[in-house]
């Protein structure tokens, strides 16, 4: 077992399930949470819980993230007693979260010039039930020998960990995984939605594609859900996958990429943020081409 000391922060949907994972592959854990009761609930697994962010970071050696956005990203790194004021150059921070690509090469670059620490940017793809399985795709930004080192800290969270180059590249990867499943959650609205106008039964829908080329993961999990409009226990939420499709839309203009469907895709995600969907399943896009149900 690695005798380097981990740290966590972000004890949410995805990051509990992955916590315990490590708990219980062995590793040394200290967490920390904004809201300290969602933390405390993983004392019982063995997880130390630390009071501050710096009291963590002082504490350990890799310190891990999985948080909501790149502001609270830039927040716990920089702000008041943040890892940054604390960090030192044996240390490494490793970052699952969903960020913006261009703003982690630059967070990267100020957190090393602040204290010496180095950063690999490592987004996951797989959702909770991926998480809970060990069974993440982790798509990997970072110098080499860095990476190296905490690639083995990955196993127990990961079917797969793959090195795309250096910071932010893992970050640009993950926008690439986004796109897809944007995309594909926007036009699976419009399948289930005509089928059932066309009086098909779309409940038959992943029972008749399945193994096609229209199947897929999103396929698979989305397609249930809409067409039986069973929202209950959103495996993610709406305003998530927006974030991250707007995420690459502005990349697309970084790298004049154009990127007509993503575009599109987010446009109609965030018409339904707005009508108060922000919070739930994407499946219930389907209720954006729906009309009244008996």
């Amino acid at each position: 077992m690695s005798p380097l000391r981990l740290g966590f922060i972000g004890i949410g949907l995805m990051g509990t399930p992955m916590t315990r994972r490590l708990l219980e592959a062995g590793f040394d854990v200290t967490v920390w949470n904004r809201s300290a009761d969602k933390a405390r609930a993983l004392e019982a697994d063995g997880a130390r819980l630390a009071a501050s962010i710096a009291e963590l970071t002082q504490g350990v050696d890799v310190v891990m993230l999985c948080l909501a956005n790149t502001a609270v990203v830039k927040e716990v790194v920089f702000g008041d007693g943040g890892v940054a004021s604390v960090g030192s150059a044996g240390k490494t921070l490793v970052d699952f979260s969903s960020s913006d690509p261009a703003a982690t090469r630059d967070m990267a670059a100020r957190l090393e010039a602040a204290c010496g620490m180095g950063w690999v940017d490592s987004p996951v793809s797989g959702g909770v039930a991926g998480a809970e399985a060990g069974s993440l795709a982790v798509m990997c930004g970072g110098d080499a020998d860095r990476m190296a080192a905490v690639e083995p800290l990955l196993a127990p969270l990961a079917a797969r960990v793959t090195h795309m180059g250096g910071v932010g590249s893992g970050q640009v990867t993950k926008v690439c995984n986004q796109m897809v499943v944007g995309c594909q959650a926007a036009v699976l609205a419009e399948t289930v939605a005509l089928a059932e106008s066309s009086g098909v039964d779309s409940t038959r829908l992943v029972e008749a594609l399945s193994g096609g080329f229209a199947d897929s993961k999103p396929f698979q999990i989305l397609t249930p859900r809409m067409a039986s409009a069973d929202y209950a226990e959103p495996p993610w939420h709406l305003r998530t996958l927006l974030k991250d499709l707007d995420m690459a839309v502005a990349q697309s203009q970084r790298s004049q990429s154009a990127t007509p469907m993503s575009g599109l895709a987010a446009q109609l995600m965030r018409a339904h943020a707005t009508r108060g969907h922000a919070e739930d399943d994407p499946a219930t896009l389907v209720e954006s081409y729906r009309g009244p149900r008996d």
